[in-house]
C-alpha cells in the first residue's frame, strides 16, 4: 500500500472517530447492511429507471443518529464496476463519512447525507493478473432517503445517492484527460438500530 493511500484511510478513520465522538448521548446507533445497484455517469446504465444492465453492489453503514443531526461510517464494494469482460476483472470500493440531517416524524425518518472519503478502483486486464491497476482517491457524496421504524431496534431504509472522485480517472497509468469518476446508487437496506 503506497504511503499517501495509508495516509488517507488513516485521516479517513480519524475523522470517522471525531464524527462519533461528537454525536449527541441520547442518539440511536444503528447498522445498516444493504444491497444495491449503480447508475448514470461511469456505469452502464443510463438512468435509474433506465438500466438492463445493472450491477449489483452491497455494504454496510454503521453510524449514530440523534434527533435531528447523525453521522455514519459507510463501507461499499461494487464487483464488475466498469463492466464485464472475458479475461478481465474490476472492481471499486468506497469508504465514506458521512454526516445526516435526519429529522424523526414518528417512525418515519427522512433523510439527507453528505460525506467524504476513499474511491478505490482496481482493474486487471489478465486471467493471471499480469496488468493490474489501483488507484485511489479522495471523493464526495450526497443523497438522501427514508428509514422506517417498524419498532425500537429494526427497521428498513431505501437510499439513493451519488458519488464524485476528486482527481482525474487513470486507468492502467493512462490517463483519461479531466474525466472524473462519478456514479449514482440505489439501494435498500435492513436497519438495526442498538
Amino acid at each position: 500500500m503506497s504511503p499517501m493511500a495509508r495516509t488517507s484511510i488513516s485521516t479517513l478513520l480519524l475523522t470517522l472517530v471525531i464524527f462519533i465522538a461528537a454525536t449527541p448521548a441520547r442518539a440511536e446507533n444503528f447498522i445498516s447492511p444493504f444491497i444495491g445497484y449503480n447508475f448514470g455517469g461511469d456505469t452502464g446504465c443510463p438512468s435509474i429507471s433506465n438500466c438492463e444492465d445493472k450491477h449489483l453492489n452491497w455494504g454496510i453503514g454503521v453510524g449514530s443518529v440523534g434527533g435531528l443531526f447523525g453521522v455514519e461510517a459507510e463501507f461499499a464494494f461494487i464487483p464488475s464496476f466498469f463492466g464485464e469482460t472475458t479475461g478481465s476483472d474490476n472492481s471499486l470500493f468506497t469508504f465514506m463519512g458521512n454526516f445526516l440531517l435526519a429529522p424523526k416524524f414518528g417512525p418515519v425518518q427522512p433523510y439527507g447525507t453528505i460525506g467524504f472519503g476513499l474511491i478505490k478502483t482496481h482493474t486487471d486486464l489478465t486471467l493471471g493478473g499480469l496488468i493490474d491497476n489501483d488507484q485511489n482517491d479522495f471523493g464526495w457524496n450526497t443523497g438522501g432517503g427514508l428509514m422506517i421504524h417498524f419498532s425500537d431496534h429494526f427497521g428498513v431504509r431505501g437510499d439513493v445517492r451519488y458519488f464524485h472522485a476528486f482527481s482525474a480517472l487513470e486507468l492502467l497509468g493512462l490517463n483519461l484527460g479531466e474525466t472524473k469518476l462519478d456514479y449514482g446508487r440505489f439501494s435498500g437496506s435492513l436497519l438495526v438500530k442498538f
